[in-house]
């Protein structure tokens, strides 16, 4: 799903709202993740912080009613890309770092993890771990054959 130029901009104002109501200042607020709540029927994007109080919310017209199977990959995928181009206000939110936005469907299961601030480290991506297991299989694998 290629956004448009309306759900681009909505993304950015989106992330604004979140960044006025976390100023970067002295007395970061102890909040550690930014969940992001997209419901696949009404097109609805909506923020919370870890207590389920809403931080802001909109409507992205493209996602009204989108039935396609891949829609939350494709929200994933969109919602990085907005992330990483505003990434240096996202990281300097104040909140308490480490702090993580995750995306969410309409029955408050996680999709993916959107971006990870710790400090001088930024993540942006998928999941962290992914391949981790072969990868590990693989080295055992070596180990085991070496002896």
């Amino acid at each position: 799903m290629k956004p448009s130029e309306q759900t681009t901009q909505q993304i950015e104002r989106f992330l604004k709202k979140i960044a006025q109501k976390f100023p970067a200042n002295d007395d970061a607020s102890m909040v550690t993740d930014i969940h992001v709540r997209v419901s696949q029927e009404s097109g609805e994007m909506v923020a919370f912080d870890d207590d389920d109080k809403e931080i802001t919310r909109c409507v992205v017209e493209q996602w009204i009613g989108n039935n396609d199977e891949d829609f939350y990959e494709g929200v994933e995928s969109t919602l990085q890309k907005s992330m990483n181009a505003f990434s240096k206000l996202i990281d300097n939110l104040g909140i308490l770092k480490p702090y993580s936005f995750v995306l969410e469907n309409d029955e408050k299961e996680i999709i993916g993890e959107l971006f990870i601030a710790d400090d001088d480290t930024v993540i942006i991506g998928k999941d962290l771990m992914e391949g981790l297991d072969s990868d590990l299989d693989s080295f055992l694998d070596n180990l085991l054959k070496e002896e």
